[in-house]
């Protein structure tokens, strides 16, 4: 049992890379930790919150530092959110051949919001097409004030590939750390926040945890929420098995009994007995604050063509959820077509899953997420006319929900205005047809084509444009400034001063 002592002593500083899309950020860890993971990448996008411990010796010894690698696209602006709320110092990394775009200005609210110090990373500076200056003022315009240009935070100009740099940026990484004066009780029961979970087919549901404080160690539980954990199989950020993990390291923990929340917080127990009793408190808790939950129904057409069209999510990783679900709300609204989210889990595509989406009348859609559809799974979708896309890369899932959207969407008989026209005077009227002359106001009229004869605001009755006339000869169509004679089928007696509405039958 861990004693409640007083060992308070520095702690190493986590660390949150955030920028741009393909600003580098990952090349850079890929040269602090001399590994390789953006050839490894989907799209060469960083596409889940990822942590990595490393080493920097410098002239006072060595100090261990915990990375976290956020994506950078715009759709992961949750998992960002999550790696800024747990780090102590982040690092804006902005290349230096494209300076401050979208994605740069996104993460540096962020980090004004959860106030925590920043150093900018200016990478790519070997490029041919880099521009350290330009790429300064640029931040420098978007309200970012480096050290020497009015501001005072720091920044540093390196290279990913060759290092130059970022000794220098990892020193200031540390002094960062110093000057917030990060400090931890490795005696203590460890403590920290859950930033990653996912349920793996071999081994179970899994969740990557960052030790803020205290530490863990073997044979302990962890409980996190709803959701608790044996300290069985625990594993250091190089998959490596580990026996204890002290404050600022990030840890896998395997046999979660379920996925806990990301971005919870967890502690460790003793015992079974404790973590149950917690998990229990824990659920009592939320079940006495739940409150039904209202959907907001969405308004329905006059004509009642509508249709809700149920959707489930399946990801790899839990966090990656947010990022389909951001990406569906950037979508198109039709109006006729209310996408529901009814399921958002880790996990492969499940029977349980087709079956949730496929039971009503009009079948729903599954979207996965670095997923394997499994094949029970794959032929009941096919008998219940359920369709499912698996994707790697995050905007080809957009791209298949956008087109899923539209075809699903109910369509409905529709009339467009083509055209109208002032009636000038009535020439004679026989049982159902009137022959009238007039003035294409806007658009044209068409041979053929079919007609509302309004009154103001009334509608009088519909007709059909049997033939037309201009000067005496006979044509097809008239352009709107162009005075016409015209035979209109019709029951209806017009008068001068009436109007023309010409229209046709569109299916939207």
């Amino acid at each position: 049992m861990k004693q409640e002592t007083s060992l308070t002593r520095e702690r190493p500083p986590i660390v949150a890379v955030v920028g741009h899309i393909d600003h580098g950020k990952s090349t850079l860890l890929d040269y602090i930790r001399k590994s390789n993971t953006t050839e490894g990448e989907a799209g060469g996008i960083t596409q889940h919150l990822s942590a990595y411990e490393a080493v920097h010796t410098n002239l006072t010894g060595a100090h261990k530092i915990t990375f976290l690698d956020t994506p950078g696209h715009e759709a992961f602006r949750a998992m960002r959110s999550r790696g800024l709320e747990v780090a102590d110092v982040a690092v804006l990394v902005v290349a230096a051949d494209d300076g401050a775009k979208p994605q740069t200005l996104e993460a540096m609210k962020l980090i004004d919001e959860i106030k925590i110090p920043y150093i900018v990373a200016l990478t790519k500076i070997d490029k041919p097409g880099a521009d350290i200056e330009k790429a300064k003022m640029s931040l420098l315009e978007n309200g970012i004030y480096l050290e020497g240009l009015g501001g005072e935070v720091p920044y540093m100009p390196i290279s990913s590939k060759s290092g130059e740099g970022v000794p220098e940026l990892l020193d200031l990484i540390l002094l960062a750390g110093e000057l917030e004066g990060l400090s931890a009780d490795p005696s203590l029961p460890g403590s920290g926040l859950v930033i990653e979970a996912h349920l793996d087919q071999k081994r179970g549901n899994t969740a990557t945890l960052i030790v803020q404080n205290g530490s863990v160690e073997s044979g302990e539980y962890i409980v996190s929420g709803e959701s608790f954990a044996p300290v069985r199989i625990m594993e250091n950020f190089r998959g490596k098995p580990v026996t204890e993990a002290g404050p600022g390291s990030p840890v896998r923990i395997v046999g979660f009994s379920d996925i806990p929340t990301i971005g919870a917080a967890w502690k460790t127990v003793e015992s079974k007995k404790e973590a149950e009793q917690d998990v229990a408190a824990a659920r009592t808790e939320r079940l006495k604050n739940a409150s039904k939950p209202t959907l907001e129904k969405k308004e329905e057409p006059e004509d009642g063509i509508f249709l809700t069209l149920p959707l489930v999510i399946k990801t790899d990783f839990a966090g990656t959820g947010d990022a389909v679900v951001h990406e569906l709300g950037k979508l198109p609204v039709h109006e006729r077509l209310d996408v529901r989210v009814v399921s958002r889990a880790a996990g492969p595509v499940s029977e349980s899953d087709v079956r949730l989406v496929g039971s009503g009348k009009h079948p729903g859609i599954i979207a996965g997420f670095n997923v394997k559809v499994e094949r029970e799974a794959a032929q009941l979708a096919e008998r219940l006319g359920v369709e499912i896309g698996v994707f790697s890369i995050i905007y080809e899932l957009t791209t298949w929900l956008e087109n899923q959207m539209d075809k699903h969407r109910p369509r409905a008989n529709m009339e467009e205005q083509t055209g109208s026209a002032k009636v000038l005077k009535v020439f004679s009227t026989t049982k159902g047809k009137v022959v009238l002359g007039g003035k294409v106001e806007d658009g044209a009229l068409s041979e053929g084509e079919e007609v509302k004869l309004m009154r103001r605001d009334v509608e009088l009755g519909r007709g059909t444009i049997v033939s037309l006339q201009t000067q005496k000869n006979a044509v097809k169509k008239v352009e709107a400034g162009n005075e016409f004679g015209a035979m209109v089928k019709t029951d209806i007696e017009p008068a001068a001063g009436d109007t023309l509405h010409a229209f046709e039958v569109v299916n939207k």
